[in-house]
């Protein structure tokens, strides 16, 4: 994954209020930390934020008032949940030729190359341990060959070279059943709506009785 180069400024202003005027200046609060250093606070561009962390795993290279890059990888990103902005940033510092341990997303190609199939995944991500300046952006899938009944396990994963799969070999990843015909999706969707109706009727005579419990009281 290439570097993203992002300038920094020190942050010497701290508490919500102190966040609130930053965010105001389009500006985003970050703590920068990691091998053994002190926390350092800092203000990141807004912008060009929201746009780095699009990346799942985004290696950040960060020069704090026109210092030295340093490299750092998000640990925590806090969004606002209404408008998606970036809120705050949580920036762990990595070292180049150093491993550390990241959740890839997994991506499935040709699951829509036969409709008598459907794909069922156990996991969306991958945990590896890899070179922090060699994190894949996703580990494709592809399950354009496999045949209802067929399975994915970590271990028929395409790892690009130096990542590791820390868990069990067989763990398994993605497995391919047959479709539901339209016939079995009209089925389950009259059972479902008969369990509604009897839990409606069982639950009637109750709130009767509660109505004539209120009519005595009056």
């Amino acid at each position: 994954m290439a570097e993203i180069k992002i300038s920094a400024k020190a942050r010497t202003e701290f508490g919500k209020g102190a966040a609130r005027r930053a965010r105001r200046d389009g500006l985003v609060p970050a703590v920068l930390y990691g091998h053994g250093t002190d926390p350092v606070h800092v203000s990141l561009p807004g912008h060009e934020t929201l746009l780095a962390l699009r990346a799942a795993n985004a290696l950040l290279s960060i020069s704090i008032d026109g210092n030295a890059d340093q490299l750092a990888l998000p640990k925590q990103v806090q969004r606002n949940p209404v408008k998606g902005t970036v809120e705050h940033v949580d920036l762990v510092i990595v070292k180049r030729g150093e491993k550390v341990t990241v959740e890839v997303p997994l991506n499935v190609i040709g699951a829509d190359e036969r409709a008598d199939r459907v794909v069922v995944m156990d996991q969306q991500t991958i945990t590896l341990e890899v070179e922090a300046t060699n994190i894949p952006r996703q580990i494709d899938i592809d399950v354009t060959a496999l045949e209802i009944g067929d399975s994915i396990a970590a271990k028929d994963l395409d790892l690009p070279e130096g990542a590791v799969f820390p868990g069990e070999p067989d763990d398994l990843i993605l497995s391919i059943s047959a479709a539901k015909t339209q016939e079995q999706i009209d089925a389950e969707l009259d059972a479902a709506v008969a369990d509604v109706a009897d839990d409606e009727a069982a639950a009637a005579p109750v709130e009767q009785a509660g109505d004539e419990a209120e009519a005595d009281s009056e």
